[in-house]
C-alpha cells in the first residue's frame, strides 16, 4: 500500500496487554510512497518507522 503524507497509520498492539499506536505519516521516505515512513503518534511521540504486517492506513480523504 503506498503511503502520503497527512495519511493515518495504526500500529496495532501485538500482545493482550498492548494497546494500538495511532499517529499520522508526516513524511514517507521510501520510493513511490513505501518504508521507512516518519510518523507522528497522537501522544506527540515521532519517529521513523519500517511497519510490519501489524498496521491499517487509512488515506487522508483531503489528498485523494
Amino acid at each position: 500500500m503506498e503511503a502520503q503524507p497527512g495519511d493515518r497509520i495504526i500500529i496495532r498492539g501485538t500482545t493482550v496487554d498492548s494497546a494500538d499506536k495511532h499517529g499520522r505519516i508526516t513524511e514517507v521516505r521510501g520510493d513511490s510512497g513505501h518504508p521507512p515512513f516518519a510518523v507522528k503518534y497522537d501522544d506527540g511521540h515521532e519517529t521513523i518507522i519500517y511497519p510490519g504486517g501489524d498496521f491499517v492506513l487509512e488515506k487522508d480523504s483531503a489528498v485523494q
